[in-house]
């Protein structure tokens, strides 16, 4: 990639790396296309109580917060304040969306319930990302990209606030506040693309565990491509305005760019950065498997979003996560 290729992230991707494994069962090996680093996680505790948190995101809060832009030009850059609707990051005018457009989900199921709009505070600015339910000892963990957890080398977010089954400002299942924030080392240390992915553990309230509200999506860390998937999340850039939840469907590729991330056809903006891609989606249930995270997408490249390749790496976080 030169360094005149700009990327416009939804959220960056993660690495092809080894052990294939689903939650719950055991891991096996597999052959990388790379070696990376023993896995390692890094942490992040509240600075804030969950009360502090809820009562910050009023709803005009809630309705002002924007989807996170990350610009990078050959080297790392930082979260960067939402582009105007009709300009790249570069200020230049937006292509034509791709033919593959995001649809409004309104089949219910599990993924309407397991699926939740994110708000959070970075560097000062208010934002909003996609997060979902997966099965955790602790009952309260969800996933998302690491970009919607922190930035990058940067700041960790704050009054970080989880509402699943968000629909038109409705919190159905109630809102949850986050008391643990982790990442992939590769994303803390250098915010490596490749490995775009993190996990919220969330605060009980009043004794109900979020997975008892909403229940929870399967997840699997088998190093490999995604396939075919179902990609949920909230896009609030326009032409979308992140009030309802929306998806594509279609085939995977691997990325031509420099990469270990996958990519799919949708033309869904930023705020669903970090919404599941499902595997196996059955329509008539709303359940499948994660097998990856909205990540990125390219400058230039409005119709194709990227998402990370779930390995070693990212199941060291998630086993984290849920044991907390």
């Amino acid at each position: 990639m030169t360094p005149s290729l700009a990327r416009s992230l939804l959220a960056p991707l993660a690495a092809a790396v080894l052990a294939a494994t689903m939650a719950g069962a055991p891991a096996s090996a597999a052959p990388a296309p790379r070696a990376d680093p023993p896995a390692e996680v890094v942490r992040h505790s509240a600075e804030e109580s969950p009360s502090e948190s809820l009562a910050y995101w009023t709803e005009e809060r809630m309705a002002a917060a924007r989807p996170i832009t990350r610009v990078l030009e050959g080297a790392t850059g930082g979260l960067l304040p939402q582009s105007p609707p009709d300009a790249s990051p570069e200020g230049e005018p937006r292509p034509q969306s791709s033919a593959v457009t995001g649809k409004r989900w309104t089949g219910g199921g599990k993924v309407a319930q397991a699926t939740g709009r994110v708000f959070l505070t970075m560097g000062g600015r208010d934002f909003t990302c996609t997060a979902s339910v997966v099965p955790s000892d602790n009952g309260d963990t969800v996933v998302t990209a690491g970009h919607c957890l922190k930035d990058g080398t940067g700041d960790w977010a704050s009054k970080w606030v989880f509402v699943p089954g968000y629909d038109d400002g409705e919190a159905p299942y109630g809102r949850f506040a986050a008391r643990e924030l982790l990442v992939t080392s590769q994303w803390s240390r250098r915010a490596d693309d490749s490995h775009d992915f993190g996990a919220a553990v969330l605060e009980a309230r009043e004794g109900r565990h979020v997975r008892q509200a909403t229940g929870a999506q399967r997840i699997a860390f088998t190093g490999k491509g995604a396939g075919t998937v179902h990609a949920f999340g909230y896009p609030s850039r326009s032409p979308y305005d992140g009030r309802h939840l929306y998806y594509c469907s279609g085939p995977t590729r691997p990325d031509d760019g420099g990469t270990t991330a996958h990519g799919m056809a949708c033309d869904m903006t930023e705020g669903s950065s970090g919404g599941p891609w499902l595997s196996g989606f059955d329509p008539s249930t709303g359940t499948g498997t994660v097998v990856s995270v909205v990540s990125f997408k390219y400058a230039g490249r409005d119709g194709v979003q990227y998402g990370p390749v779930l390995g070693s790496s990212e199941r060291a976080v998630y086993d984290r996560a849920r044991a907390l």
